[in-house]
């Protein structure tokens, strides 16, 4: 994307700058599953995996039990924060879905990783 104008407001482009930060942090995986969300069947998403050698897996279309572990974490997320609070800034949309995140990450066990935190069951791998 170099010498290239981009224009960050297109959900694509927004998810693939995010894949490139996470893949710089923690190395390309095999395999992404996706919904079939616009910004997520694109061409740009489509190259920059193909770029990367990344299979790009998405699920069959009105079947979101196909992806449970993020319609699981989306329930969750809407639950516990989006639904427990009437928000009156941005400020402290950021500041709650902070200390969210580090809750859900750092001190809350899961039974999917055998009741280990997000954190304690990536540094046991």
């Amino acid at each position: 994307m170099l010498g290239i104008e981009v224009d960050f407001s297109l959900p694509a482009v927004r998810v693939v700058a995010l894949l490139t930060t996470l893949v710089g942090c923690h190395g390309p995986p095999a395999r992404i599953r996706v919904d079939n969300g616009p910004e997520l069947i694109s061409q740009v998403l489509q190259t920059w995996c193909q770029d990367q050698h990344i299979e790009l897996h998405w699920i069959q279309p009105a079947s979101p039990t196909q992806n449970a572990y993020i319609e699981r974490f989306n329930g969750s997320f809407r639950r516990e924060l989006l639904n427990a609070y009437l928000f009156t800034s941005l400020r402290q949309v950021r500041e709650q879905c902070q200390s969210w995140q580090y809750d859900y990450n750092h001190l809350r066990p899961h039974e999917a990783l055998n009741f280990l935190t997000p954190i304690e069951f990536r540094q046991a791998a």
